[in-house]
């Protein structure tokens, strides 16, 4: 509203410059008074400085007003963007952040005073009809001309340029997947099949701009050269009419101005539409997003979780697939139980951990905490009291402190706690700098087994309730496995609820039940005594074997 205002004060200013050059040729020249001229340019150079310093203040507010979309819209955004993160995860990452930065550039651009700029046109044409009906035409004419000019240019590149946007999130999203397998990519010889079928993204994302550009190169030229034109015939309709004395060479000057003026705007909008086009393309995938993904309910907070975790009749299903991975799974953990997960790859054994710490949602069925359901937990209450440790160790660029803590407050007793009870902490004392070591995007500053033991103690940071390891031993040696065994150990006396998924036996020397898996089905669930003399080889070796004796 007030930069609506602003434009409006500063259109009106624009004809300062026409109304100085009216009254120096017709008044000034013909009585020959310095002071006059002395007087007129004082006012005239004063009011181009209110102009400049309106200029200034609404670039300030659009840059304000910016900076308010993006603090109104970043933790919405960034919060729905992890939402469909976690349940298409086959969708592009970040490009609705991206998006968010195109709009707010654009809003702070110089494009966007285009479009302020337009509505004041016809105040301009009214001016030209009040010197002369004949300019006014004219003026009125190519306006029109520029006018269907501009929605040409819309209608030819838009969907060139929606092409091209595509192409390029898709490239985008293909090369932030190969960098993230870089080292597999160079290992197999796989980057001269990875740059081509990026490249081949590229290309056509180049070949549509390119054609959106040449067409609209084409109708850009259009529009000056009309624009010109114009200005030209104003001169001449001016010069016309002081030569029949119906109008005073001032006024014809004065038109000419004020025709360039009217026209500018139109111009610059056209010289501002690929932006003006991909800020609206961005709002729209920003406003698609957040309608897909509300924000999630938050119901009354529940009180810490004492660790019971049900099923009832569980059907899951990844998301963006359709086969299920886990059907009609139900069972019942009592608070302070330790259990313990196995079976044959793809038996639906990652699944079963997913839907306990609540990373995926059950397609029917329900998982319940304490017998709430866990959809209904809201996630800032819930998480502190659940420990995971993922297949896939993912840490982030941070100090190791920062990490174990979640990133929440760096509380350094309860910090060192949780890696005392990992078994890493003489090993962190060890690294350059101790829980202050940068560890870089990833980990990457670590070995695989260093990430999985700084995972152990980030899932047990804040003494949680419940805890469930993912193949907690995949990437360890005997010391940092024994160091697991232990850590378990101290977990059940304290009455924990654990879930172990495993497929090396050795791990599951203290879980009071198994639960053997197949197929995304429960085939066995019970006693850890029970499981073990029903079971044969090749579902689970024997319990306290080695465990080069599993079914790995």
């Amino acid at each position: 509203m007030v930069a609506g205002l602003f434009s409006f004060v500063i259109n009106g200013l624009l004809l300062v410059s026409p109304v100085y050059m009216l009254q120096v040729y017709d008044r000034v020249l013909s009585s020959g008074s310095e002071a006059t001229l002395l007087a007129l340019t004082i006012v005239a150079v004063g009011l181009l400085g209110v102009m400049a310093i309106l200029h200034l203040f609404r670039a300030r507010i659009l840059v304000r007003i910016g900076a308010r979309l993006d603090q109104m819209l970043s933790d919405r955004l960034f919060a729905a963007v992890f939402d469909r993160q976690l349940k298409r995860p086959q969708i592009q990452r970040a490009q609705p952040l991206n998006d968010l930065n195109t709009l707010r550039q654009f809003i702070t651009g110089q494009g966007l005073f285009a479009f302020f700029d337009v509505p004041w046109t016809p105040m301009f044409l009214i001016v030209l009809y009040l010197i002369h009906p004949f300019l006014g035409t004219i003026a009125a004419i190519g306006g029109l001309v520029l006018l269907i000019l501009t929605v040409l240019n819309e209608m030819v590149t838009r969907r060139r340029i929606g092409r091209a946007s595509g192409e390029q999130i898709a490239a985008s999203s293909f090369a932030e997947t190969s960098l993230r397998n870089a080292e597999a990519l160079e290992a197999m010889g796989m980057l001269g099949g990875v740059s081509r079928r990026w490249h081949d993204r590229h290309r056509r994302m180049l070949a549509y701009q390119a054609q959106a550009s040449d067409a609209a190169g084409v109708l850009v030229s259009l529009i000056k050269f009309v624009r010109v034109v114009i200005q030209t015939l104003m001169l001449g309709g001016g010069a016309l009419l002081a030569i029949q004395g119906i109008i005073s060479p001032g006024f014809m000057i004065a038109g000419s101005i004020i025709a360039g003026r009217a026209l500018a705007p139109i111009e610059q909008a056209v010289g501002s539409w690929s932006g003006f086009v991909s800020a609206r393309l961005a709002f729209y995938r920003i406003e698609e997003l957040l309608a897909s993904f509300p924000p999630t309910p938050q119901g009354m907070d529940l009180p810490p979780p004492v660790g019971k975790v049900s099923f009832e009749s569980v059907v899951a299903v990844p998301p963006g697939g359709t086969a299920p991975t886990l059907r009609g799974i139900s069972f019942e953990i009592q608070p302070g139980e330790v259990i313990g997960v196995v079976g044959p790859s793809a038996a639906g054994k990652s699944t079963l951990a997913r839907l306990i710490t609540g990373v995926w949602q059950p397609f029917s069925g329900k998982v319940r905490i304490d017998g709430a359901d866990l959809l209904t937990w809201p996630r800032a209450r819930i998480g502190p009291s659940i420990g995971y440790l993922p297949q896939d160790i993912e840490l982030f660029d941070g100090t190791i402190a920062e990490n174990i803590a979640r990133f929440g407050t760096v509380d350094p007793p309860r910090v060192i706690e949780a890696a005392r009870n990992a078994g890493v902490h003489e090993m962190i004392l060890a690294l350059p700098r101790g829980y202050d070591t940068q560890i870089g995007d990833g980990g990457s500053q670590l070995s695989g087994g260093q990430k999985q033991r700084m995972g152990l103690a980030r899932a047990l940071f804040g003494d949680p309730a419940i805890l469930v390891f993912d193949e907690p031993n995949s990437n360890l040696d005997e010391e940092g496995e024994a160091c697991l065994i232990e850590a378990i150990r101290r977990l059940k006396d304290a009455g924990r609820t654990i879930v172990i998924i495993a497929h090396k036996p050795s791990v599951l020397v203290h879980v009071d039940k198994v639960m053997v898996m197949r197929d995304g089905v429960m085939v066995m669930f019970g006693p850890r005594a029970d499981v073990m003399a029903r079971v044969t080889r090749p579902v689970l070796a024997a319990v306290g074997q080695p465990a080069h004796q599993g079914t790995g």
